[in-house]
């Protein structure tokens, strides 16, 4: 069981820039970070030599109150509906070498995502969709330092605005702009007893969209878990429950922002996991229902994420 803490959280947190596509207090009610991504058992960074891939595929249906204003694409949204299916891939290596006593992994993830969009823009009902792959998102660092059961971790996680936008459009696969999200986690996995849980916090700094003169404010998230693990079959089950709480610490900047229009989200869900050895490697899956019960300023629906990895 040593081995199941190793990383999904960096395909989570493409997975997550990828629920964001042209919907973001942040432009569009969301942003490139997203419940989910990060703070369950398999997500902790790898603290073994050697590759780890993943896949991901997250779904997310929400919706804006039609009371309120939403800035989007340039436009001003009465009410929005929106759907995003994403998949992800991608592959993190975990370097023999050490850094700061560390261990020291990098990596990289692409989304592609499918984006279904409604809303009353400008007094006019409107549905937009789109399908592509999004922005990409680059881990330059990730460390992890190990004492016994315990491990904290630091990460820089970067998303490129790679993905298309066109400003006007409810829906785009992009942002059209880049998020900086430094991170940092601890957690703690007792492989004899088979109790874990785990903890994460990050900030987001954001540039401005070019194509609307808009910048989206920081936000700070936390997320975190407990579960247990028993044995079933050649491999452990794991059973807990996830839950996040995600804030927004400055206001947006730019054409037609409201400094005070502050996001808010807190949720919490259920998540399992099936830990498989195979050898000397690890392959692990998890499921995850995660639905917002308190949300300001943001899209709010649920969060449904299914991840595998293997590490080797």
């Amino acid at each position: 069981m040593k081995t199941a803490s190793f990383i999904l959280f960096l395909a989570a947190g493409v997975a997550a820039l990828v629920l964001s596509p042209s919907l973001q207090a942040e432009e569009g009610g969301t942003g490139h970070v997203a419940p989910g991504a990060v703070a369950t058992m398999i997500d902790a960074p790898p603290s073994k030599s050697g590759w780890v891939i993943e896949a991901i595929y997250t779904r997310y249906t929400g919706g804006f109150d039609a009371i309120k204003e939403l800035p989007i694409g340039g436009e001003i949204s009465l009410g929005l509906d929106a759907t995003a299916d994403v998949l992800t891939v991608g592959a993190l290596y975990t370097f023999k070498n050490e850094l700061l006593g560390a261990h020291f992994s990098a990596g990289a993830f692409m989304p592609y995502i499918w984006l279904d969009v409604s809303g009353n823009v400008n007094q006019i009902e409107r549905t937009d969709t789109a399908q592509g792959f999004s922005d990409i998102t680059l881990i330059p660092v990730m460390l992890a330092w190990k004492e016994g059961f315990w491990e904290y971790s630091a990460t820089l996680a970067v998303y490129a605005p790679t993905g298309e936008y066109n400003a006007g459009d409810l829906a785009n696969v992009g942002l059209n702009y880049w998020t900086v999200d430094p991170g940092f986690g601890v957690s703690y996995n007792n492989d004899k007893t088979g109790f874990n849980f785990g903890a994460y916090a990050g900030i987001t700094f954001n540039s401005e969209n070019s194509a609307t003169d808009y910048k989206s404010g920081s936000m700070f998230h936390l997320e975190g878990s407990v579960q247990q693990l028993l044995p079933l079959g050649k491999g452990y089950l794991g059973i807990g429950v996830d839950a996040f709480y995600f804030e927004q610490v400055s206001g947006d900047s730019g054409t037609g922002a409201r400094r005070d229009f502050k996001g808010q989200t807190i949720g919490i869900g259920p998540v399992l996991d099936y830990i498989l050895p195979v050898g000397q490697n690890t392959l692990v899956f998890e499921a995850k229902w995660l639905p917002e019960l308190q949300v300001r300023n943001r899209i709010k629906g649920d969060y449904i994420w299914v991840k595998a990895a293997y590490q080797f």
